[in-house]
């Protein structure tokens, strides 16, 4: 018997079942029927109201139209997705994405490389890589939330978002150029960026698409009081090394922002049967400092002010990414078959101020004899390259059953580097002590590496059990190994400086699953219920056992952690309007930490017991009178151990986060608006105006209930605005982001952990808050072809 799914759902780019909050413009007073938005996160083709799960979808276009480039902006738009926003400043170094509240790191990690995988995966396109591309060209943007173990695998635990590009076009020579000119408050440049784009068609079967741009943003953060310098690059002693004055300087607007981007793609398709693209992505940041804000005093007792920093030093950062894939879809007539291959190589390097972290442990005082013009700096890097093989089989013939097989090969290695310097110590001991005493000014050393190969088989299969009612099993068999190296070498006392080196190696392997059952109700409203498995691989933190530096055999490894996921879900349309309703239920055991050992503070990660989140999510669009458009976005997130959180080392008794404590990062109430209104002026010429806004209630900084680290972050909102005319080749847009110049805190370096201390001879303050960007005025036009 075959069975065929009649349901028809149409709607616009941006309906609330797809999760945009940007809309792009069309008028309902004309009557026209509204597009289907279609997306291939299922890997299929499909239109997502037909899709169930809770699936979102932004389209590239109205990416653009609201002047969006970078993540964060991007997914606050999207019901239930939370992000740490840091800016620019080693934007590549952690994944900061939140999705249902399943994360228990501090909001303040993000300086430096950490081990375990983030809960959410990021693909661009068909690779699995955090690039965090600045968001040019792109046909859409689609976010999957729960875990998607089946189909994506490790890292996909509490969702997946996916970064679709624009191919290359057939039918048409066309091209775009534009450019923008901003300025953000508190700064005292301007901003500006411009990029272009160029669609080829070599002939009629082999098209090439050229995207290049730069991103030039003058800087909003000053450090108010950063060392005066010699050539050899330490403190200005004014008075002679021994005496205890120093030489500050004011530099203003140092977090500026220089970025380049290039993206190439090469279409291949002989015939209707046969389509391959060859790209090629490459980006390089470089970014001179850190936007925050320190809210305590200097030393001196003199406050700081609104965007400025207490470091005593500046915390520059710099990274370049190039990606190569190969993607290829063959038409077999009863399947697709589609071939995925990709290598991708990512490095970057920051530095932090580390001397109110030495200052607040004592440090200074105690294995340092209280230094004059103390200036501690961690210079930290991070490597990964990786080869990604995926190959999918997609069943194309109507009937009974649907099927989709994959197989999954990764080959992986990251390195992870810290050295830290307390610069200056040496020329100061030679004169306090003698010659002989100190080495060097390096008190630390940090090296990690982690060989990761990862194959797995997948499969699912959908069983129409009649043509209104669906359902679905999925489950993917995966076997990983990991093999992993540290060195570590601390102190820079001639005659005391021992160093320790570790090997370990782990396998994994295991069987992830899902079961959906869908029901049609009728043409306009789908109901659906899953169950779903996710899991993130586990490690070894190869930290040393015996020697000076041994620590408890218990931090060796950490284990992989695990999540089930329950959900109820109902989308469809209400006449014009539409909307998606979730109502999710996550189990999460052995949760993931990543923390620092007990004796020498190594990094490390450590597993915990159990925690849950439990929620609703909820969209709607629609229209509101002729040419204005609402969307609508609303989520409610429970997020909270279910069980004590015990240390690695059983000699530890004390929990490091008791039962019920809230997860970090995650508020329990976030909603997001837009209102977009459009007017046909003269001919084909419209003017449109739209207004987005996003809220999220309080969250917490820190799991740990420690007072360097414990804090209540208020809640905050964000309002954007764009109005601007547009016809079919040009439009000119003025916008304003942040127009209240709320602070929108998402982390904190408390006082407590990195503030000021005089009597250590620590003037500085290191202590500072994670803000969003202040309020943005520009002009954005650009030019079609």
């Amino acid at each position: 018997m075959t069975i065929l799914n009649t349901r028809r759902k149409t709607l616009s780019l941006a309906v609330a079942a797809s999760g945009a909050l940007l809309l792009p413009d069309y008028s309902f007073a004309q009557g026209t029927v509204l597009e289907e938005v279609r997306v291939t996160a299922t890997r299929r083709d499909e239109s997502i109201l037909d899709i169930p799960y809770n699936i979102s979808a932004v389209s590239g276009a109205s990416i653009e139209a609201a002047q969006i480039t970078d993540q964060a902006e991007l997914l606050r738009s999207i019901a239930g997705v939370g992000i740490i926003d840091r800016g620019y400043r080693n934007s590549g170094t952690v994944n900061t994405i939140r999705i249902r509240g399943l994360n228990v790191d501090s909001s303040i990690v993000g300086d430096f490389a950490v081990a375990s995988a983030p809960t959410v995966s990021t693909y661009v396109n068909d690779t699995p890589v955090f690039a965090n591309f600045v968001l040019k060209d792109l046909e859409r943007v689609e976010v999957l939330r729960g875990p998607q173990g089946t189909l994506y695998g490790s890292g996909s635990l509490a969702g997946t978002v996916r970064y679709i590009m624009r191919e290359p076009e057939f039918d048409e020579l066309n091209g775009k150029v534009a450019a923008g000119l901003s300025q953000t408050k508190g700064s005292d440049g301007w901003n500006w960026a411009t990029d272009a784009t160029l669609n080829l068609p070599l002939t009629d079967t082999l098209a090439l698409r050229v995207v290049a741009g730069q991103n030039d943003y003058d800087g909003i953060t000053d450090y108010r009081n950063v060392y005066v310098l010699d050539g050899s690059g330490v403190p200005v002693a004014p008075n002679g090394v021994l005496a205890t004055d120093a030489v500050y300087r004011d530099v203003e607007d140092a977090d500026d922002v220089d970025i380049w981007f290039a993206r190439a793609a090469l279409r291949f398709q002989p015939n209707d049967r046969f389509d391959a693209t060859l790209s090629y992505h490459t980006q390089s940041d470089d970014i001179g400092g850190r936007r925050g804000t320190t809210r305590g005093s200097n030393g001196a007792g003199e406050p700081y002010g609104d965007n400025e920093l207490g470091a005593v030093l500046l915390e520059p950062s710099s990274r370049d990414i190039d990606l190569v894939s190969l993607e290829a879809d063959i038409d077999l007539g009863f399947a697709t078959l589609t071939s995925s291959t990709s290598h991708y190589e990512h490095s970057g390097d920051g530095v932090s101020e580390n001397t109110g972290f030495y200052a607040q442990l004592g440090w200074l005082a105690a294995f340092y004899y209280n230094y004059p013009r103390p200036m501690a700096a961690a210079v930290r890097s991070y490597d990964d390259k990786s080869f990604v093989q995926e190959l999918r089989l997609v069943s194309s013939t109507e009937g009974t059953f649907d099927y989709l097989l994959g197989a999954y090969y990764q080959d992986q290695t990251i390195k992870s580097g810290q050295d830290s310097f307390l610069l200056g110590f040496k020329n100061w001991a030679d004169a306090a002590f003698g010659p002989g005493v100190v080495i060097d000014d390096q008190d630390f050393l940090y090296r990690r590496s982690e060989d990761f190969r990862d194959f797995s088989l997948y499969g699912e299969l959908t069983w129409h059990i009649t043509d209104t009612v669906h359902l679905t099993g999925g489950v993917r068999y995966f076997d990983n190994k990991s093999d992993i190296d540290t060195f570590q070498q601390i102190s820079f006392y001639e005659g005391f400086r021992p160093s320790a080196e570790a090997r370990f190696s782990r396998d994994d392997s295991d069987a992830l699953f899902k079961v959906n059952l869908s029901w049609d109700m009728n043409d306009n409203t789908l109901l659906y219920g899953t169950v779903s498995e996710g899991y993130r691989r586990g490690g070894a933190n190869a930290v040393p056992t015996v020697g000076i530096f041994a620590e408890d055999p218990a931090w060796q490894l950490y284990d992989s952690d695990t999540v089930i996921n329950y959900e109820l879900g109902m989308k469809g349309s209400l006449g014009s309007h539409t909307y998606t309703a979730a109502l999710f239920y996550v189990d999460w055991d052995d949760v993931q930490l990543n923390s620092s050992t007990t004796n020498w503070a190594f990094f490390a990660v450590q597993n915990g017991e159990e925690a849950t989140s439990q929620g609703l999510e909820l969209e709607v669009s629609g229209p509101l009178a002729e040419g204005l458009t609402y969307t609508l976005g609303y989520a409610y997130v429970d997020a909270e151990l279910s069980a004590d959180l015990l240390s690695a080392d059983p000699a530890v008794t004390a929990p490091v986060a008791t039962d019920g404590t809230r997860l970090p990062g995650a508020p329990e109430h976030s909603f997001n608006l837009t209102l977009n209104y459009t007017r046909a002026l003269t001919g084909d010429m419209n003017w449109t105006t739209r207004v987005d806004a996003y809220y999220q209630s309080s969250s917490e900084n820190s799991i740990s209930p420690s007072v360097r680290f414990a804090e209540t972050l208020d809640g905050f909102q964000l309002w954007n605005l764009t109005t601007g005319v547009a016809t079919a080749s040009w439009d000119v847009s003025l916008f304003a982001k942040n127009l209240f110049n709320e602070d929108g805190v998402t982390g904190i370096y408390k006082e407590e952990y990195m503030g000021t201390d005089p009597a250590q001879n620590y003037f500085g303050n290191g202590a500072k808050e994670v803000i969003s960007l202040p309020r943005t005025i520009g002009l954005a036009a650009s030019y079609r072809f």
